[in-house]
């Protein structure tokens, strides 16, 4: 009969660094601003690391975005203030190449740009549960874990929200909403 290898719990680095990649996305649409979401970041590996102790097992995903949203919320009621513009850089959007491909990424670039700005229209609730499901691909249970709620308030903020969004993005297209929205 072999002997088993001792259990070795995983470390922090094992369970919380594949996961900064969803945490600095939730931050940059919480907090509107690279720099500031890269604090929060950072902020809040530095919070998980030191209350590691306590982490009981489970989701580490769930776990470090919930102390990342903590953090992001924190840092709005300390500062609040506007979303910082981008200026248009000619050398960065300019293009030499084929036109047809041009225009391709014109129109992409154009489309992405009004869902960003649909979404950073929204109330920082509704960008929320927007940001962990349809972007990190949280499950409802997970989404209620993070922001702290009940399952069934994730589902109905998901809807309006999804119903605001869309409002959103019609509005920026110049086009009125349908009553069926």
């Amino acid at each position: 009969m072999e002997a088993s290898a001792p259990h070795v719990p995983p470390t922090f680095e094992q369970l919380m660094l594949p996961h900064l990649d969803a945490a600095y996305n939730l931050a940059r649409w919480l907090l509107r601003d690279g720099p500031d979401a890269e604090d929060a970041v950072q902020e809040a590996c530095l919070r998980a690391y030191r209350a590691f102790d306590r982490f009981r097992g489970g989701d580490g995903r769930a776990w470090l975005l919930t102390i990342v949203r903590h953090v992001c919320y924190s840092h709005l009621r300390r500062n609040r203030r506007e979303p910082v513009a981008e200026t248009f850089d000619d050398e960065a959007h300019g293009s030499m190449h084929d036109p047809g491909e041009a225009n391709a990424l014109a129109w992409h670039e154009v489309k992405s740009a009004q869902l960003r700005d649909a979404l950073d229209r929204l109330p920082a609730e509704f960008r929320e549960v927007i940001v962990l499901h349809e972007l990190e691909g949280l499950a409802y249970r997970e989404i209620a874990a993070v922001a702290e709620i009940p399952v069934g308030t994730v589902m109905s903020r998901l809807a309006r929200a999804r119903r605001k969004l869309q409002t959103e993005l019609l509005a920026l297209a110049g086009k009125e909403p349908s009553h069926g929205l």
